[in-house]
């Protein structure tokens, strides 16, 4: 830190020193020590701004490939036409709409019941009387007329207001006035019929206002593919899977006179596809661009603010590993958490054109674990994993050599087994006992089971006992040892227990309440399987696409390294193979699912991801940095405070000296008889 010197002129001019000038001077200095800290965190927040930026750009291409993966997503979405849309307009295709091609002749359309009641010439007039109406096979609605409805226009809205599912108004021309009914359902299950009917114009005393049927209901008939379907609407959902159209009037018939068919094709939204991996291309190339411009410096000739960063290296490793993974991958059939299965037998797995090599179970290993490190261990070129999802497991098979040399070839002979589920029966109470059979149907008593029940004593505390515990305590887990277990802990579960033999020799559990009537009632539950008498199944290989690479969706690498994309090589895919198309982006162990779950777990939505741990990072060190500069600048303003105090006292003497000075020439004068001011 350089030195401040005070400089004070003529000491005895009076005219002091200034001190502000002076203080900002000595603060400046002091200031200086904040200079690096200051410069870090301007460092600092630039970095922020980068990798905010880069994890914007992550979280769009995220969203892009999300569209692909998405089982509801584009490649779900189906287009589709119509030959003659005057007779059958199409108005959408689920996802569960088939790409092919239909016939439809529509030989009548669906009616909507109608009529109206005889006319009368004032509408004003006073009714009496009252009807009944039936939609269909419904609920028959009776209308009675009285002083606050009885007029047409009351008459309507006690029909609008009984639910009786037809729609009333009056029409008014130039013969009358008439109540018009409009049934709420079309086609014949709409139909209206008018019974009981005494409805008068008590105001001219004319006869009953008869129901006049203008429109019988019916539904619309139409031929699919051959066969002859109805509909009761002319809205027409799901007669051909996944579509829905409009039927606008019947076919036209050819010179023959045999009704000419219309066309309906549906094919895969190609289009929007397409569109969808374009913008992924785009995104993804804004993305590398971004970080290629970090790696560089700035026009001034600066570096850019994320030069050297290891963040960016590690980033542009996560992207290039993930946009480079081929899919010569698969899977095999997944198995249910919860039933706990036991795996045996072997998989025989080939790579390429290379030998097939088998991995054979141990076993005492059967869990799914224990089959993925013993395919992992072998050095087989495949890198075995798990894919965990809504309560199921999958054992995924990845391709340790890209493209179709690394194709996979899989034989499974991997074998599932899970406890035969013990059935519950039914407890009978008694005023002496409350008991009953409770997981009925067990070969033997000796039979090993797995599992919990769940015992419940009238109002009190479900009590669970665990086949583990019993096997711990009992030294094994039959039928016979769960026995002993609950009659050794009867007085805290509150039952006993006994082994019946029914009929047919098979076993059951006979549970007894220690509490006599209502209050002992038992509720048994949990879910105990016998594993002496497994249900199996086998573990099938699925490739996760017969598409294997990026090239073979017209993505390839361009001479700036980054993507190009040749519209009419997806095309072309998705024409001869979009099943494959929709494996390569959604199966398991596909390259579109590798691809979401590094966009995920990179960037910065995740609380793990490359980006949030940077942000973290920086954001402690810019805390340390702050508190820092805040503790300096704390420091400065203490110091700050005394020095003006300090120097303003020396400025107050200063600024005294003159006339002290004065009065010293004065006395020494009057004692020596000398003026000093005489010339």
């Amino acid at each position: 830190m350089g030195t401040v010197g005070l400089s004070f002129g003529s000491p005895t001019s009076g005219t002091g020193i200034n001190v502000s000038s002076t203080v900002a001077t000595i603060v400046s200095n002091l200031q200086k020590v904040e200079t690096p800290w200051k410069d870090q965190l301007t460092s600092l927040t630039s970095q922020d701004t980068a990798i905010s930026s880069l994890g914007t750009l992550l979280s769009t291409l995220s969203n892009d490939i999300s569209q692909l993966t998405d089982v509801q997503g584009v490649l779900a979405q189906k287009s589709g036409s119509s030959s003659d849309s005057s007779v059958l307009q199409l108005t959408s295709a689920s996802s569960s709409a088939q790409a092919g091609t239909h016939q439809v002749i529509v030989n009548s359309l669906a009616q909507t019941s109608s009529g109206y009641l005889t006319p009368i010439t004032n509408v004003a007039d006073k009714l009496s009387g009252s009807m009944t109406i039936t939609v269909g096979s419904g609920t028959a609605h009776t209308i009675t007329l009285n002083s606050s409805n009885n007029t047409l226009a009351g008459l309507a809205s006690a029909i609008n207001a009984s639910g009786s599912g037809v729609s009333a108004s009056v029409l008014a021309d130039a013969n009358g006035s008439r109540l018009n009914l409009v049934s709420g359902t079309s086609g014949a299950a709409g139909d209206i019929t008018i019974s009981s009917n005494s409805i008068t114009d008590a105001t001219t005393g004319s006869g009953t206002l008869a129901y006049n049927s203008t429109t019988t209901g019916s539904n619309a008939s139409l031929k699919v593919d051959g066969v002859t379907l109805s509909s009761a609407s002319n809205t027409v959902s799901n007669l051909i899977p996944g579509l829905t159209f409009q039927l606008l009037s019947t076919s036209a018939t050819s010179s023959g006179g045999s009704a000419v068919p219309v066309q309906v094709t549906i094919a895969n939204d190609n289009t929007s596809v397409a569109s969808a991996v374009n913008q992924m291309v785009t995104d993804f190339n804004s993305l590398l661009s971004a970080i290629h411009t970090q790696e560089g410096k700035t026009s001034s000739g600066t570096p850019e603010p994320l030069f050297g960063s290891p963040t960016l290296s590690l980033l542009q490793q996560q992207l290039i590993g993930a946009l480079n993974t081929t899919n010569p991958n698969g899977y095999l059939t997944s198995i249910t958490d919860a039933e706990n299965p036991a795996l045996t037998g072997s998989i025989t797995i080939q790579v390429g054109s290379g030998t097939a090599q088998t991995v054979t179970l141990d076993p005492a290993k059967t869990s799914l674990a224990d089959m993925a490190d013993a395919i992992n261990s072998a050095n087989i070129g495949v890198t075995a994993g798990i894919s965990h999802a809504n309560g199921v497991s999958t054992l995924t098979l990845y391709s340790q050599t890209p493209g179709t040399s690394g194709a996979l070839t899989v034989t499974s002979n991997i074998v599932s087994s899970v406890g035969t589920e013990m059935t519950s029966a039914t407890f009978t109470a008694s005023s002496t006992e409350n008991s009953g059979t409770s997981f009925a149907a067990i070969a033997s008593e000796s039979d090993v089971l797995s599992g919990t029940l769940s015992i419940n004593v009238g109002n009190g505390t479900a009590q669970t006992v665990n086949m583990s515990d019993v096997a711990t305590a009992q030294g094994g887990a039959t039928l016979a040892d769960l026995t002993q277990y609950i009659n050794s802990n009867s007085a805290t579960l509150g039952i006993s227990a006994s082994i019946n033999t029914l009929a047919d020799g098979t076993k059951s559990l006979q549970l007894t309440s220690l509490t006599a009537g209502s209050s002992g009632n038992l509720t048994i539950g949990g879910k105990l399987a016998d594993r002496s008498n497994p249900v199996t199944s086998s573990l099938d290989y699925t490739s996760s696409s017969s598409i294997n690479n990026l090239a073979s969706l017209g993505i390839g690498t361009s001479t700036t390294g980054g993507l190009e994309f040749d519209i009419s090589a997806l095309d072309s895919a998705l024409n001869s193979n979009f099943s494959g198309v929709t494996g390569f982006f959604q199966n398991v162990a596909s390259w579109g699912r590798n691809l979401a779950s590094t966009l995920n777990a990179t960037g910065s939505t995740s609380k793990t991801g490359l980006m949030t741990l940077a942000l973290n990072a920086n954001s402690t060190i810019e805390k340390q940095l702050n508190d820092r500069v805040s503790s300096q600048e704390s420091r400065i303003s203490l110091q700050q405070a005394s020095l003006t105090a300090q120097l303003n006292q020396v400025n107050s003497i200063l600024q005294m000296l003159p006339s002290q000075l004065n009065g010293i020439n004065e006395l020494y004068a009057a004692i020596s008889g000398y003026n000093s001011t005489k010339s």
